[in-house]
């Protein structure tokens, strides 16, 4: 859906960003957009600076306006990393959906519960719940307030491989039902190879960005990632574009 990138459809940007911590340039000279009706996944080793450039877009953490532009009236919806919930605390997927946030009714929760498939949890206690149910559970409160754009730290962590693919899948799917944008952080490169339309190599600064395939032909993706890594995503292209054309 990248070709349908223009101004018109621009709703998030960094220009230039710059952090630094503790004297430590967490990002540097960092540019990035998403658009609607996109998928751009931020990729790199522990420590790039990827959450922290989450953040930033988001508005959690502060630096200069001029360095971040946002679509007026723009809805967002974040999915964390982690969620600390505290085991003693009995809590269930319906009261979880309204936490923090404007109250909701009860149709508007169940309906963004069936959005992620997991309507049927609604009274089921968070703690109850597997990696893959937890995830949606999540994404599905990301999804009350129709968002332009989703904003997902590593949405796929404590799910097996199976569960990995349905939860690209369903990221897909709502990008395609409610042609919003999606911005996220994975490290699982060969689903993100499949599941995303532009890649960002972040290292603390911009390494390379663009189309999944001319990313992992970068020299910068492959010093970073490794040969033995590049290799098998050549191999994984290679078999998937002949099951693709077969």
């Amino acid at each position: 859906m990248t070709e349908n990138r223009g101004p018109d459809t621009l709703l998030l940007a960094a220009r230039e960003l710059d952090q630094s911590f503790g004297g430590r340039k967490i990002l540097d000279r960092v540019s990035i957009e998403v658009h609607a009706g996109e998928i751009v996944t931020v990729v790199g080793p522990n420590g790039a600076g990827k959450t922290t450039l989450l953040k930033i877009l988001l508005g959690i953490r502060s630096c200069r306006a001029s360095q971040v532009w946002r679509k007026p009236g723009i809805r967002m919806g974040y999915v964390p990393q982690n969620i600390p919930i505290d085991p003693v605390m009995p809590m269930t997927v319906g009261r979880f959906l309204n936490l923090g946030m404007e109250r909701k009714t009860e149709s508007s929760i169940r309906e963004a519960l069936e959005l992620t498939g997991v309507a049927h949890l609604y009274p089921s206690p968070v703690h109850g719940l597997s990696g893959g149910e937890f995830k949606r559970m999540v994404l599905a409160r990301a999804m009350l307030g129709r968002p332009d754009v989703l904003v997902l730290d590593e949405p796929v962590q404590g799910v097996d491989y199976a569960g990995e693919l349905e939860l690209y899948r369903l990221i897909g799917t709502l990008r395609d039902q409610f042609s919003c944008g999606v911005l996220l952080v994975s490290h699982d490169l060969h689903i993100v190879m499949r599941a995303t339309d532009r890649v960002v190599c972040l290292n603390h600064h911009v390494c390379c960005t663009g189309q999944p395939e001319q990313v992992s032909n970068h020299p910068e993706f492959k010093e970073l990632f490794g040969a033995q890594v590049v290799e098998s995503l050549a191999l994984y292209y290679h078999h998937h574009h002949r099951c693709k054309d077969h």
